[in-house]
């Protein structure tokens, strides 16, 4: 065996705790890429009149031109890991080259690494999607209307698709991580993961100016949603861009003059809040990109899940349960899209900031043993723990309520069909239950980041 390839599989045994988060990231985005495919040919399985099939036809059809906005999405996620990565084994990357290892061969240890975990999560990620095929059959049963029964199914020719898909995204991310470390100096290399990150353009006109063009483009987007939706839906990728920089530009404004106010209070200088504050500013820039992209994630899955829910069963209640009207008007195809993107973008967000949360929590470990060793408790340090994930869940959730109120708007206008009060309970659960998972989701990463910070017992308090 190769000195690399033995180097590589020590190295992934040894840092479980690094690729366990790159692994079930790989896993579950792989499982939504096949079965979002793959959940046609489930239904088509069961026992469907000839209207229902002309259904699901329908569906095949716009899944399939679809389906590559699922696999930008896997894309943004792949990327996202390989960096966290990177980040990581920076250290540990530059120490081989201090010993004398070449610089390509670094690169294919870190390349090697990448082909086995990703190689791994692949088969977990192809094999949970078929294990949760009733699953997933259940949501496009319950969308379209037809029998349901407990049953599984598995489609090697999506699952051909989901591996070339795979095998690209990830060979491209494997080789930007390649050159991302290839480009860097050792020094900078050995201080990547401690070294604080500083805004570019933070000063007043530069701030100035991007409040202005966040503006601009927020009422581009919001207004083409209220005024011209047809507009935006026919441009509803450069709309979503729009709304991601506009978002972007949002946070950086508020990770440069937030902490500015801060520190003219009084408060400033009481307990752990002048260390919590410069946890927060030591990764801004990583930061402020993580929660833009979860922000419009969350976004987008409640207006997706919102509309699905409408085209689907809010139609079907509005129709007394026809489906044959359903399948003149292609409605139950969209709502099914809704839904199964609704669902990739929420586990796109959690991702997102999972990776977030624990690179910042595995960097500010030797920061709080610090702290604790001149005296810093244990209250007081779960309080900082608690504040600076508080602070990255709560701020894209409130920015995502603000574009939602303006999205679920457009899904109203074009799902005229559903009576108001139940277009209203749909908007409400659909924002209330996304709300509820992602505070599900800020209990579960405290405790884990006070357990990565504090040991077992900080956890647990």
């Amino acid at each position: 065996m190769p000195a690399v390839l033995r180097l590589a599989l020590g190295n992934v045994s040894r840092c479980v705790r690094d690729y366990s988060v790159y692994f079930v990231t790989l896993a579950f985005a792989t499982c939504l890429l096949y079965s979002f495919n793959a959940a046609n040919d489930y239904l088509l399985a069961m026992p469907l009149s000839e209207g229902q099939l002309e259904v699901i036809h329908k569906a095949r059809d716009i899944t399939g031109a679809f389906s590559v906005f699922v696999v930008l999405v896997f894309g943004v996620l792949v990327a996202y890991a390989s960096r966290f990565i990177v980040r990581r084994r920076s250290r540990e990357l530059a120490t081989y080259s201090l010993l004398g290892m070449p610089a390509l061969k670094v690169a294919a240890l870190l390349a090697a690494e990448g082909v086995l975990v990703g190689a791994l999560a692949l088969a977990c990620g192809i094999a949970l999607g078929a294990a949760a095929s009733p699953a997933f059959g259940s949501v496009a049963a319950l969308v379209f209307g037809v029998p349901w029964r407990l049953a599984w199914s598995f489609s090697p020719e999506m699952a051909l698709m989901t591996c070339g898909w795979f095998a690209i995204i990830e060979g491209v991310a494997i080789a930007l991580s390649a050159a991302y470390v290839l480009r860097r100096p050792l020094v900078e290399l050995i201080g990547h993961d401690r070294a604080p990150e500083r805004l570019a353009l933070s000063g007043r006109r530069a701030s100035l100016a991007q409040a202005a063009l966040a503006a601009l483009l927020l009422g581009v987007v919001w207004g083409s949603c209220l005024l011209m939706p047809g507009l935006f839906v026919l441009t509803i990728l450069p709309m979503g861009w729009a709304a991601y920089v506009a978002t972007s530009i949002v946070f950086r404004l508020v990770a440069a003059w937030v902490p500015k106010l801060v520190r003219r209070g009084e408060r400033y200088w009481e307990g752990t809040c002048a260390f919590t504050l410069r946890q927060l500013e030591g990764r801004v820039s990583t930061s402020c990109q993580a929660l833009s992209c979860t922000c419009v994630l969350l976004a987008c899955a409640v207006c997706m899940i919102c509309a699905g829910l409408a085209f689907s069963l809010g139609q079907r209640a509005a129709g007394g349960g026809e489906l044959g009207s359903m399948a003149d008007a292609s409605l139950a195809p969209i709502g099914y899209v809704g839904i199964l993107y609704g669902e990739s973008f929420l586990v796109a967000a959690a991702a997102v900031l999972a990776l977030q949360q624990l690179s910042q929590a595995a960097d500010g470990a030797r920061a709080f043993e610090t702290l604790g060793a001149i005296g810093m408790d244990g209250r007081e340090a779960r309080g900082s723990v608690r504040a600076q994930v508080g602070a990255s869940f709560a701020l894209p959730a409130a920015v995502a309520v603000v574009h939602d109120l303006v999205g679920i708007t457009l899904v109203r206008g074009l799902a005229r069909g559903v009576p108001d009060e139940t277009f209203l309970a749909i908007a409400v659960c659909s924002l209330a239950g996304t709300l509820a998972l992602l505070a599900l989701f800020y209990v579960l990463c405290e405790r884990e980041c006070c357990r990565l910070l504090l040991g077992p017992r900080g956890a647990r308090s």
